[in-house]
């Protein structure tokens, strides 16, 4: 890894990544061996086959990151601009804050807290709350000897107690970490801190956040859950729940439902089905959660048909109950959604549960072949019959952000080939498929769409335009990995206006637009 120094420029490392840029199109292999070695998407490829990918400046500048020990360039970038700062102890103090526990919906960076507090070892010094967020135990045992109502009564510079410093630090994550912050939890407790202390983040002042959900919901941390539990901590504060559903192991869930967590009123069934789940599901409709319940979109067997969820989630659903001839609010019934989405499986499973058999319209082949990806019949189809698109009804038209926000690219770009109305909205966030992409942070499909005639100004149901849905993403990292520079880019490519300056944008956007602010000379 290499080494930054000690007062790195940012300027002089996107000459690093200009440069790296330029060799890997130059096809310099001590250039494509970096590339190869920094770059995820390139580890499984030769010399040849990442030269001839579409690598661009974004690209370079992850290279560079990683090769410095970074996830990823905005993580670089937050750590060069806070080493410009002078040596303000609150100011320093202040952003490790924010990586440690996160900052409104800007999620919390760990790695780099650890790495302030590496090269600033003194930087909490003075405050006993904040060295419960770093396991420090001595200090915390000092603090708790010292005052019996400490526990319960010391409050850090963001309002946090000790308790809530603790499981709400993203730094119990890192192994170095997690033990001495799971001891600092257990002597808490055992001083008498309320395991059902709540906090405000400052930046969320209408949500009052639990210790439980910092264990549980924001750090998915098992042995610290079970802990508060133990102590008494009320699993009903309606997000423990809801974000546990949100990782691949059930324990968690688990755990939450046989402390008594109500399944039914907090949408945690549905956020289950918002990924492939079983388990997860099987616990929940174990516990007192129905397979009929209402929601916003309709009951949890559409919400997994629209999820594209396999034929085994949805056959959990109908062993519970679900109805397999429930229809949305259009009247679109289960079996006809999930052929339209070219879920033939799902079809069979509705059909055998008791589905009331349906004549396909004359619009389901369409809509499954786009859905399937399969040009070639969607050609055949339009062929045929020219004016096909034309008469789908609106619903059917959302088809296409419906894909874009399932992540089902190919089928998106096959529909756009095919004449389909780009600007359609559709979604939970009621958006064009260009506001999906830019959700998701995808920008080579974000690239795609606006070639294709897609506009910055399509909007959503939150009635703002595609670079609304760029300030909320890219801050809340709604999609790991996602590219959002990239979709910044590519809205400037396509000839977007800069954005307005009341968005709110991570460091590296920006930086981007404020360069291309500046008055050339």
């Amino acid at each position: 890894m290499n080494e930054l120094p000690a007062r790195p420029h940012l300027d002089h490392l996107k000459k690093q990544a200009k440069a790296l840029l330029d060799g890997t199109r130059r096809r310099d292999p001590a250039a494509l061996e970096r590339v190869r070695l920094a770059l995820p998407a390139a580890a499984s490829h030769d010399h040849a086959a990442i030269a001839a990918m579409d690598l661009r400046l974004h690209d370079m500048q992850s290279c560079v990151a990683r090769e410095y020990g970074f996830e990823s360039w905005t993580q670089l970038k937050d750590y060069v601009a806070l080493q410009a700062v002078s040596a303000d102890t609150a100011v320093r103090r202040e952003q490790w804050q924010r990586w440690t526990f996160g900052h409104g919906y800007q999620p919390a960076k760990p790695r780099l807290a650890e790495r302030l507090l590496r090269e600033h070892p003194r930087l909490l010094d003075d405050d006993p709350v904040l060295a419960c967020a770093i396991g420090d135990v001595a200090v915390v045992q000092a603090a708790i000897a010292a005052d019996a109502a400490w526990a319960n009564s010391a409050r850090a510079g963001n309002g946090m107690t000790p308790l809530v410093c603790a499981t709400f630090s993203a730094l119990v994550t890192l192994p170095g970490r997690a033990a001495g912050i799971r001891t600092c939890v257990d002597l808490l407790l055992d001083a008498g801190a309320d395991p059902d202390v709540r906090w405000h983040d400052p930046q969320l002042p209408d949500d009052l956040l639990s210790a439980l959900y910092g264990a549980a919901g924001r750090n998915h941390d098992v042995a610290i859950t079970t802990r508060l539990l133990q102590a008494g901590a009320d699993p009903n504060d309606n997000e423990s729940l809801y974000h546990a559903a949100e990782v691949a192991d059930p324990t968690l869930v688990r755990l939450l439902l046989e402390a008594g967590a109500r399944v039914t009123g907090c949408n945690a069934l549905f956020r289950a089905l918002d990924g492939e789940r079983p388990e997860t599901v099987r616990l929940m409709l174990a516990h007192g959660g129905d397979a009929n319940e209402p929601g916003p979109n309709g009951c949890p067997l559409l919400h997994a048909i629209r999820r594209r969820r396999s034929p085994e989630v949805i056959g959990i659903l109908l062993d519970a109950g679900a109805d397999p001839s429930v229809r949305n609010a259009h009247g679109v019934s289960a079996l006809r959604l999930a052929r339209c989405l070219g879920l033939d499986d799902v079809a069979e499973r509705l059909l055998q549960a008791g589905a009331a058999p349906e004549a396909p319209s004359p619009s389901d082949a369409l809509l499954a072949a786009c859905a399937r990806a399969d040009r070639a019949t969607v050609r055949r189809l339009l062929d045929n019959e020219p004016g096909m698109i034309d008469q789908l009804h609106p619903m059917e038209l959302r088809l296409l952000p419906e894909l874009a926000a399932s992540g089902q690219d190919e089928a998106v770009r096959v529909m756009v080939e095919a004449g389909w109305p780009i600007a359609t909205r559709g979604g939970d966030i009621d958006g064009s498929a260009l506001n999906w992409a830019v959700f998701r942070g995808n920008a080579p499909l974000a690239d795609f769409l606006l070639a294709h005639g897609a506009h910055y100004d399509e909007r959503h149901g939150y009635n703002d335009n595609v670079y609304g849905t760029l300030s909320f993403a890219s801050q809340a990292q709604t999609t790991p990995g996602g590219d959002w520079l990239g979709c910044a880019q590519a809205l400037i490519d396509a000839g977007s206006p800069l954005p307005e300056t009341q968005y709110a944008f991570p460091e590296d956007i920006e930086t981007y637009f404020r360069e291309l602010r500046r008055p050339s000379h």
